[in-house]
């Protein structure tokens, strides 16, 4: 069972204090709006003739993948301004 005091210290302060749900959002949102940008100049608009489905699979990878990375770096900046508070 978790206690009280798991809210002050511990994993969860440090996400709090990093703001990783915030970061996680931009991160993603930003992931997804480079990934349909990119789907939409280089598949629809040439209208390629190969299955728009391997396509869809390589866009939802580019999204996950750049949406982490964009969490993470976000995610060190946070850390770095953090730590100059300290």
């Amino acid at each position: 069972m978790a206690s009280d005091s798991d809210d002050t210290s511990g994993p969860a302060a440090l996400m709090a204090a990093l703001n990783v749900q915030r970061n996680a959002r931009v991160g993603f949102v930003a992931g997804l709006v480079v990934t349909v940008a990119i789907f939409v100049f280089f598949v629809v608009v040439p209208g390629v003739r190969r299955s728009p489905l391997y396509y869809v699979g390589l866009a939802f990878v580019l999204a996950v993948g750049l949406g982490g990375l964009l969490t993470m770096g976000l995610t060190m900046v946070s850390a770095y301004r953090l730590s100059k508070e300290l």
